[in-house]
């Protein structure tokens, strides 16, 4: 039964949209009976514990990759090497305005976590609304509330 649990919380740090399904099928798969809380306890508390550690160290990690492409540049000029432009436009990028622009905070603590994965939409929501008091609370309440609903429609399910 521990297994589940580990699993849960490792699912659950990192792609939280489908590891209350997951975790469900291995329980299944390995005879484990589990209840709606063996779900819903371990796969939360994981996208919880994932969303404090990158949330809060964004910033940091931010500047660690300027600093380091700053650096490769500075090394490819000395060699005389131009390097490839970075896509600034991308279609995620594109995609991550657009909903900043019309669902705010409240869209972006809520999509780009569950979307993206745990790490880079907790990344994203510290880049955009990291200022803001409210946004890490936020995020904990939208993942607690997703898996509430997923928990739930997986009982419903089966």
């Amino acid at each position: 039964m521990i297994h589940i649990y580990i699993w849960g919380f490792i699912f659950g740090t990192f792609k939280f949209l489908f590891s209350h399904w997951t975790i469900f099928g291995m329980a299944v798969a390995s005879g484990v009976e589990v209840n709606f809380l063996d779900l819903y306890i371990p796969t939360t508390a994981g996208a919880i514990f994932s969303m404090g550690v990158f949330y809060f160290l964004s910033e940091l990690l931010m500047k660690r990759a300027a600093k380091k492409r700053h650096l490769l540049s500075e090394e490819a000029h000395k060699q005389g090497k131009t390097l490839p432009v970075k896509k600034k436009f991308t279609k995620l990028n594109k995609f991550m305005v657009r909903l900043k622009m019309k669902a705010g905070i409240y869209g972006i603590t809520l999509l780009a976590p569950l979307f993206l994965s745990i790490p880079v939409g907790s990344i994203v929501c510290a880049k955009f609304y990291g200022h803001s008091k409210k946004t890490f609370p936020l995020m904990v309440i939208f993942m607690a509330a997703y898996s509430l609903l997923m928990c739930s429609l997986i009982y419903i399910v089966n």
